[in-house]
């Protein structure tokens, strides 16, 4: 038995050194193969804004395609989080330089709510938690404006959030920008007058986002629109169409994304399921009524 139990302890510890040693030895040869990183001057004001309309969106006059996966859970201030279902998000996205050197952007959005971690298109979906089954209120978002500047996003009146900038940074080849942005305010939804849509008296919504790509893509000065990874998370109160009012506890959520070069690069089955559900995103620069979320939800429906 104890020879056994060394036996397994020195195959155990081989392996861990082994492990190691490779790891060494990958660093080495990735140090090796290192090459001068291009330098981008992030304490310019005008640079700045630059580099974020660059990995955000563009620099010059042109239509921005993002795409994020975002997996959305349920967490009941207890336990692990509970599986709700993926949203396949698109966002649209005019970008234009403006004479003061910053970028102005008028853009929407849409989600489309599938099956976990497909692109099963959901019309009604069963609640893990209540076990009700609930039709299911697509997302559609906009025209949102904003200005992109050295520091930042500003909002126009209409957005409910205001994203606050956190230190823009290079770490290895890679450059960093991170944004927060929090929410807290009456829910039009009251307990009283909407008990199974109500999440509360108070709304809650937190988001952090951030997007990185390569510092050569970004120092290009050919380059105006650059490749980026783009990921964020969300933390927020139950929306009114999942009938969680009563119940504690908020949905979190878990996204990835980039940008495309045109819509062409949207999976076929996303592709579809967006012309199903929303096809009205793609006229989005004519719509003559801004489109809110929560508002059109309170509209089409009557308390309970």
């Amino acid at each position: 038995m104890i020879n056994t139990i060394r036996t397994k302890r020195r195959r155990f510890l081989k392996g861990s050194l082994g492990t190691a040693a490779l790891g060494a030895l990958g660093s080495r040869a990735f140090a090796s193969k290192a090459t001068p990183t291009p330098s981008l001057n992030l304490t310019d004001p005008s640079s700045r804004a630059k580099i974020r309309a660059k990995v955000l969106g563009s620099t010059r006059n042109e239509l921005v395609y993002t795409f994020y996966r975002l997996h959305i859970y349920g967490y009941m201030n207890d336990g692990n989080l509970i599986p709700f279902f993926t949203m396949n998000n698109l966002n649209l996205t005019r970008w234009s330089a403006l004479e003061n050197g910053n970028f102005a952007t008028v853009g929407a959005e849409c989600g489309v709510y599938c099956k976990f971690d497909t692109d099963e298109v959901l019309d009604v979906w069963e609640n893990p938690i209540t076990h009700e089954k609930r039709k299911v209120w697509e997302f559609i978002g906009g025209p949102l404006v904003t200005e992109i500047g050295p520091d930042g996003i500003v909002t126009d009146g209409a957005a409910e959030l205001k994203p606050e900038v956190l230190r823009m940074e290079i770490l290895g080849n890679k450059l960093f920008m991170p944004t927060q942005a929090a929410l807290s305010m009456p829910n039009p939804f009251t307990p009283e007058k909407w008990p199974k849509s109500s999440s509360g008296k108070t709304r809650y919504w937190d988001s952090l986002l951030v997007a990185s790509a390569d510092v050569a893509d970004v120092a290009d000065p050919n380059v105006t629109n650059v490749r980026a990874f783009l990921q964020f998370q969300n933390l927020g109160s139950w929306h009114p169409w999942l009938g969680m009012g009563g119940y504690e506890g908020r949905t979190y959520g878990r996204a990835y994304g980039t940008k495309l070069a045109s819509l062409d690069e949207l999976p076929k089955s996303v592709l579809k399921g967006i012309e199903a559900k929303t096809p009205e995103i793609f006229n989005y620069e004519s719509w003559q009524t801004p489109r809110i979320d929560m508002l059109d939800y309170m509209n089409a429906h009557t308390p309970e």
